[in-house]
């Protein structure tokens, strides 16, 4: 699996900044930011797009220049799969990172029981997924569905939504979305 934390601390040295100046920035702990530098902690999507920001990238520049200096493979081993964010038991681990000129992101999502994506978002983008394992309950606009596994769901993603495991055991989804959002 490629670690983030190095590429963001190289993002951060070209940009000539010291994590107390990065974290004055961004709004996120110079602590914080030390433990993602040493790959020690595994950050948000919240979180690195807040520190991306402040160093004047993105997302989808970040990830685009990590997956370029991946050799590419058609094949991606359990390990190989980079995680793209963690929050409060929830994670995200991407297929396909160094894929060149990828134009469909694919995630393996895993959701702790109570874990929540939080306040309903959008974006410009549509997504699909099929629950592999446990329930997730996911609302899309006004209209709430607990998914089982091999159940499945595909919307707008300009309609706001939200996922959260409302169960007692580990959640675990794949799903898609295009054009990638990172």
């Amino acid at each position: 699996m490629p670690a983030i934390g190095a590429e963001i601390r190289e993002l951060r040295r070209r940009r000539q900044l010291t994590t107390r100046q990065l974290a004055v920035r961004s709004g996120i702990s110079h602590s914080t930011i030390s433990l993602l530098e040493r790959d020690r902690m595994s950050p948000s999507i919240d979180t690195l797009s807040a520190i991306l920001e402040a160093m004047g990238s993105t997302l989808t520049g970040f990830f685009s220049e990590l997956g370029d200096k991946l050799p590419h493979s058609p094949f991606y081993a359990r390990e190989d799969l980079a995680e793209i964010g963690r929050a409060d038991g929830i994670s995200y681990r991407m297929v396909g990172i160094n894929h060149p000129n990828r134009h469909l992101l694919l995630l393996c999502e895993s959701y702790s029981p109570g874990a929540d994506t939080g306040e309903a978002f959008s974006h410009k983008a549509q997504e699909a997924g099929v629950v592999t394992k446990g329930a997730v309950e996911v609302t899309v606009g006004a209209q709430t569905r607990l998914l089982s596994a091999g159940d499945a769901y595909y919307f707008d993603s300009e309609t706001p939504h939200r996922f959260r495991n409302a169960g007692t055991e580990q959640a675990e989804l794949i799903s898609a979305i295009t054009p990638p959002t990172y």
